[in-house]
């Protein structure tokens, strides 16, 4: 099975202004950014968190705090992944009690890797409430999941993929739809 792009759908300028427009909410929905922290979900979720994090900042005028959460060991599919999968650093470096979390992932699709966010978070310590901004929304749920905040919603069939691509991993800004492709 290969994936061949389909689709660019989001360029650079796209992501900037969906992660612009997640910012605004964020503020508008917290009347602020007071008690407010943002984690993203380790790989793509990581860089776009701290995106929103300076967005949110060039907005207030207030640093919020900002963490990257790895959820390896919390997924549902770990044995399938790989018989020593591969665990990252969870690097949040401050107390989420009584905080607002958003958490930050680039696709929300079946639902299960924000359970297991969810899961990592709650060992972590009891925030306030916890909030969901994703890039693309591209349905599919498995799991009664819903974000707060979407860049994009993107209908989708099984037969598709969607590919965030961020210049920290990947040197290039662009969201793709792909089509898997059978070989």
């Amino acid at each position: 099975m290969q994936l061949r792009d389909k689709n660019v759908i989001m360029d650079e300028m796209g992501i900037k202004r969906a992660l612009t427009r997640i910012a605004h909410e964020i503020i508008e929905r917290n009347k602020g950014v007071e008690d407010v922290a943002v984690v993203g979900i380790r790989r793509r979720g990581g860089p776009l968190a701290q995106r929103l994090a300076a967005r949110i900042e060039e907005i207030e005028g207030v640093s919020v705090p900002v963490g990257i959460l790895d959820i390896t060991l919390y997924r549902d599919d770990l044995t399938t992944l790989a018989s020593q999968p591969l665990v990252h650093r969870t690097e949040v470096n401050f107390d989420i009690n009584g905080l607002t979390i958003v958490l930050v992932d680039d696709v929300l699709y079946t639902g299960r890797t924000v359970r297991a966010a969810l899961d990592a978070l709650i060992d972590l310590g009891r925030p306030k409430a916890i909030q969901l901004a994703v890039l693309v929304d591209r349905g599919h749920r498995e799991l009664p999941i819903k974000a707060d905040f979407i860049g994009k919603n993107v209908p989708t069939s099984h037969q598709e993929e969607i590919s965030v691509r961020v210049k920290e991993i990947d040197s290039k800004d662009e969201v793709v739809i792909q089509e898997i492709v059978k070989t």
